[in-house]
């Protein structure tokens, strides 16, 4: 069934950063992997989606990152905590290996595709190490983007969370070994029935302050 306007909007409106997550509601297994495919599905840069989700559960794990968000109990009491991690080098190697992907996915011969992996190739190797970190960073957001409002319509409250030590998670899951690194967090549950901020107002500006039609 499409999503009407108003519904969009309605989902949009109810959805806000939940602080108290009810640790005994826990998503379905149907509608998380929808909410996983919502972060396969996102967009990126050039196509290239310099990224890894680690999806926590174990409750140990997630105890353990307590510690390393400030001591912020949505990492405990969440039904699910999403990191979004980016490769640390986006390489030669992994431009050939989406290009590999394009090539078993939309049929195409090889060569055709020679004209794209030169430029990207070029753009990703102008890029000094620090630029490349933050154009991955920026691919990231782009899937926690993606990631709340596919939760929101779903239903499921979310809390984004930069308050954490990334270096911490990086050491508790282990990333660095397989060469990315930690940007944001986002809980993903049920919102507890004490949370006081469900019901607190939602704060924007205007539109017509914000948005400029040309």
């Amino acid at each position: 069934m499409k999503t009407t306007h108003e519904q969009l909007l309605q989902q949009l409106r109810w959805r806000y950063a939940t602080q108290k997550f009810d640790p005994a509601r826990i998503v379905d297994p149907a509608t998380w992997a929808a909410l996983e495919q919502s972060l396969v599905l996102t967009a990126s840069s050039f196509g290239l989606q310099p990224w890894k989700f680690a999806v926590i559960t174990d409750p140990q794990i997630k105890q353990r990152l307590v510690a390393c968000s400030y001591n912020q109990s949505q990492v405990r009491d969440a039904s699910h905590v999403v990191v979004f991690a980016i490769r640390k080098f986006v390489d030669e190697v992994h431009v050939d290996r989406h290009i590999d992907q394009m090539t078993q996915t939309r049929s195409v011969p090889r060569e055709s595709l020679d004209g794209y992996r030169r430029y990207t190739v070029k753009y990703i190797q102008s890029l000094s190490h620090e630029r490349a970190f933050e154009w991955a960073a920026r691919q990231a957001y782009l899937a926690l983007g993606s990631f709340l409002t596919a939760a929101a319509i779903l239903g499921v409250d979310t809390c984004p969370m930069e308050g954490i030590d990334p270096d911490q998670y990086d050491t508790v899951l282990d990333l660095p070994a397989s060469g990315f690194s930690t940007v944001v967090v986002c809980c993903a549950g049920y919102r507890d029935a004490t949370d006081k901020y469900a019901t607190t107002p939602k704060v924007r500006f205007d539109a017509k302050d914000i948005v400029q039609r040309f």
